[in-house]
């Protein structure tokens, strides 16, 4: 074996131990904090894929066999990304448990802002009941979301009902809390000033200002926001237990998940949703400012637009996704290789959509992509260039016929990330 053999072999080793070093050790010289260990190991398997893509790194055993080769660095670059996948699971974990306290205080934070904003508008115009109450509203308010966000300490306090199963922010279930904490606060707003009043005429106007006939929009915004909660709630389960849609578990829920997808990129149907609803939500508060004696009676007009922007949203949910199929399969062929039949040892360029589910970009989860030709389970190779992989892609994979498939008529299917199968593709192999 060559020194740069000899070399490259002892970084990879080093690469390794240190990512195994970052993954529980508790000797005491690793980085305290799951964020600081997770943000190292991925940079130590940066380090790793990209010396590799580069042609460093490999033994002489497999240097001479680009198949062998191949696979050696796929099976390293696996079990590398597996341990960055453990310690993303543990910031996960750490940060969800950290992020009651902030929670709270983002809660009473901004009772302190209303607070503020009372104090300020009251100058000239004094101090009444109404703000009393709206105060008093809000204490009540940021104490029951102080109790929620100490029993889902461990889930993210305030937030825990509004991440959804996959360990995202759900974008349905935010819209339809705000809405409810909104209606919860006007009621209560209502109850104080109704506890306060020492006249009749004064209560008699309070309790008509719950009137349905006052406070119809609100109501019906409401009841269409919450049911939008559950209904998608039922739609995306229903869609992902009949493989029409792939969902793969994010490490952890992020703010920006209630205007993008899982993988990321911005959604209209998302962002229309909390756009409207935000700017309904916000005419409404300042309607109940205006007139604290009632319900926020709001326009019709703005809610149908609120119920417009709701459709949207669903109907955008029915349409996103889809069942990952294969178009065709060839036989991959290199520079200068004769044109034949597929053999058993030669690499298949399957084609097709849908191999690669939004969020499933990161490397341990395209190591859990097989291809199953006839009876035999290939693992797809995970092959590294500069900043990424050129294989697997969302529309082809390369893998080898492992010598075990019987020659004769059989077929490839495709198993994604997400545990996804395609349908059966049928292809010849000979002898």
């Amino acid at each position: 074996m060559g020194d740069s053999a000899v070399s490259g072999a002892a970084r990879t080793s080093e690469a390794r131990g240190s990512l195994a070093h970052l993954g529980g050790c508790t000797c005491g010289g690793c980085p305290h904090g799951a964020r600081e260990g997770h943000r190292l190991a991925v940079a130590a398997f940066r380090s790793l894929r990209d010396e590799f893509a580069a042609g460093r790194g490999l033994p002489a055993g497999v240097a001479h066999s680009a198949f062998a080769s191949r696979q050696w660095v796929s099976e390293e670059l696996t079990q590398s990304a597996g341990l960055v996948a453990d310690r993303g699971r543990a910031e996960g974990d750490a940060w969800l448990a950290g992020l009651w306290p902030r929670t709270v205080g983002a809660v009473w934070g901004s009772v302190v802002v209303l607070l503020l904003v009372q104090a300020l508008t009251a100058i000239g115009a004094g101090w009444s009941s109404a703000r009393t109450g709206g105060l008093l509203a809000a204490a009540v308010v940021g104490a029951a979301l102080t109790a929620a966000a100490w029993f889902h300490r461990g889930r993210g306090g305030v937030l825990a009902p509004v991440i959804g199963e996959d360990n995202r922010l759900s974008t349905s279930r935010a819209v339809a809390a705000a809405w409810v904490l909104f209606v919860a606060y006007a009621v209560l707003v209502l109850a104080g000033r109704l506890a306060a009043a020492s006249d009749h005429r004064e209560r008699d106007a309070l309790i008509a200002g719950l009137d349905l006939a006052r406070g119809a929009g609100v109501v019906t915004v409401l009841a269409v926001v919450c049911a939008i909660a559950v209904l998608v709630r039922r739609v995306v389960g229903l869609r992902v237990l009949g493989q029409r849609l792939q969902k793969v578990r994010a490490d952890r829920p992020r703010a920006a998940d209630l205007l993008t997808d899982d993988s990321g990129r911005g959604t209209f149907a998302d962002i229309q949703y909390v756009v409207i609803g935000a700017v309904a939500l916000v005419f409404a508060a300042v309607r109940l400012a205006r007139r604290p004696d009632q319900l926020p009676d709001l326009p019709w007009g703005l809610a149908v637009v609120v119920l417009v922007s709701a459709a949207t949203y669903v109907a955008g949910k029915y349409a996103e996704g889809g069942r990952p199929v294969v178009l065709s399969v060839v036989r991959s062929r290199e520079a200068g290789d004769l044109d034949g039949p597929i053999r058993t040892g030669d690499d298949i360029e399957i084609r097709g959509a849908g191999f690669v589910p939004p969020g499933a970009q990161g490397a341990d989860r395209l190591a859990r992509m097989v291809v199953r030709i006839g009876t035999v389970d290939v693992r797809v190779p995970l092959v590294p260039v500069t900043g990424g992989f050129s294989n697997p892609r969302d529309a082809v994979l390369t893998v080898p016929v492992p010598v075990d498939v019987e020659p004769g008529r059989v077929e490839v299917r495709v198993v994604t990330a997400a545990g996804v199968e395609t349908h059966g593709y049928a292809i010849d192999v000979t002898d």
